[in-house]
């Protein structure tokens, strides 16, 4: 049972640590609300704009390849140019992009301008737990980082919900328009409060930035083609060459004096095996949302914004257990804490495999209640182990690592959930059951059914990896910074 002293709030903060707080986790829920918003309103968008659903799509797959793309350039620039610059940079162009986002008068024009949004996008990303390693002391860093599991629930709750809403009341465009003056109350507040001096002496690695971020476009598009159109001779010789451009990228890091990545880093194994752990939950976790949204649409015959209703539970309980187990980890350590949350959400996804054509839909809010808690668990404390073994020189180039893994795994559970659903229907049926403007409550849906098991039974599998890697990466180092006293943040 908690004690008085688990519930009650934290030290005050002083004002420049309270304004990097807000300002986190706001840029965690507004990248997190924009990954969803449009979900629900592609099939009015590709009507408005008359434009094919397979067209539109690009929408969400642009967002995601770019960031997966970006997040570890964008925070090695953080540290070169300054992390508080980049990240105030980064709120602005992703400003700019959803109020062109907004006015869009093609399907073309959309896509490019969430292109602009998804770079703003990658850079808070990316930035956002450099900030929280470079104002807060490693002692402290536990809560900040529940903060950022507190912003991407709500996003994921309000994306959902808000793209279902706006786009009935006011119409698809303003799902955009409403980031306007969030984004300009943002770049304000950035400009009186995050640091501005805090650059590290830093070289931009070319070589290196070519080679890797080559290498994630071309395994991140052709993954995304194989999903979307189906396994062809290009889209296996671009994940091909993305895949032989990785080895060619870690012989350039090692031979040149100042790489991107300190690939030596990567031999500690609290590092290594976090980072591991981030990835395979991603990919494990991540993709349940997507069979989950297709078993209530497709199968349950559940309009869109009824379906995501059911998973609000879950969210709302990940998003207020970040923060508590984010104070929890400054106390214990995240390895246990982030073992046992990866623990839980496999339950939940064994137990999702388990529903019928007609099992009872209560159970829905309830598993996810048992998946929220355990991401609350985990996040804040994989986080601050990846960040314990970061340098202050190399905060944002770490910070944007652990990111592009995490969007790496959402996009390849996306490939994973398309490929296995379509395996069993077609693959534009596959796409419309996702939107909710069809379903398959015939013949069909058993077997559709089958498909939807199996992919869960694959994610939990995967899960289980990640545990192990969790778990493995050994006992928590006793303040690996804690021997040098913390200097105060320059601004």
């Amino acid at each position: 049972m908690a004690s008085a002293a688990d519930l009650a709030p934290g030290p005050r903060l002083p004002l420049h640590e309270t304004a990097v707080l807000v300002l986190v986790t706001l840029g965690s829920l507004m990248v997190s609300v924009d990954s969803t918003i449009v979900i629900l309103a592609l099939p009015t968008m590709a009507r408005e704009l008359v434009s094919p659903l397979d067209t539109v799509i690009w929408t969400i797959l642009i967002y995601l390849l770019i960031t997966a793309v970006l997040t570890t350039q964008a925070g090695r620039v953080g540290d070169m140019l300054g992390r508080g610059l980049v990240y105030n940079a980064g709120f602005a162009l992703f400003t700019i992009g959803s109020g062109l986002s907004g006015f869009a008068p093609t399907a073309e024009f959309l896509i490019a301008a969430r292109a602009v949004q998804a770079i703003g996008g990658a850079v808070i990303f990316a930035n956002g737990g450099a900030l929280i390693a470079h104002v807060f002391p490693p002692e402290r860093r536990g809560r900040p980082f529940g903060f950022l599991v507190f912003g991407w629930s709500v996003g994921a709750i309000l994306g959902v919900l808000l793209g279902g809403v706006i786009t009935t009341t006011l119409g698809w465009r303003y799902n955009f328009l409403i980031n306007l003056p969030i984004g300009v109350g943002a770049v304000l507040l950035g400009l009186r409060t995050l640091p501005r001096h805090d650059r590290q002496p830093a070289h931009f690695d070319l070589p290196g930035f070519v080679l890797f971020s080559g290498a994630l476009a071309a395994i991140c598009y052709g993954t995304i083609e194989v999903a979307a159109a189906g396994v062809t001779l290009t889209n296996l010789a671009l994940v091909a060459i993305g895949l032989a451009l990785l080895p060619v990228f870690v012989a350039v890091e090692l031979r040149v004096a100042r790489p991107m990545l300190e690939l030596s880093e990567f031999r500690r194994r609290l590092l290594g095996f976090s980072l591991a752990a981030s990835f395979l939950q991603a990919l494990g976790y991540l993709a349940v949302v997507f069979l989950l949204t297709m078993y209530l649409q497709g199968l349950r015959g559940l309009s869109p914004l009824d379906a995501s209703i059911l998973l609000v539970p879950g969210y709302l309980v990940g998003a207020v257990a970040g923060p508590f187990m984010g104070r929890q980890v400054d106390r214990v350590g995240p390895r246990a804490l982030a073992t046992g949350g990866i623990v839980l959400m496999m339950v939940a996804v064994l137990a999702y495999a388990a529903l019928s054509l007609d099992a009872w839909l209560g159970w829905i809010p309830i598993i996810s209640i048992v998946s929220g808690f355990g991401g609350g668990m985990f996040w804040p404390a994989n986080n601050t182990a990846i960040m314990s073994q970061a340098s202050p020189r190399t905060f944002g180039a770490v910070s944007g690592l652990r990111a592009t893994l995490s969007n790496m795994g959402t996009l390849l559970s996306f490939v994973l959930t398309l490929s296995i659903a379509s395996a069993s229907v077609p693959r534009y049926v596959a796409y419309e059951v996702f939107l909710g403007t069809t379903n398959l409550l015939g013949g069909i849906g058993a077997s559709f059914l089958t498909g939807i098991h199996a992919a869960l039974f694959g994610s939990a599998a995967i899960l289980a990896l990640a545990a192990a890697f969790s778990w493995a990466r050994g006992r928590y180092p006793e303040r690996r910074e804690a021997a040098a006293p913390a200097a105060a943040p320059t601004r």
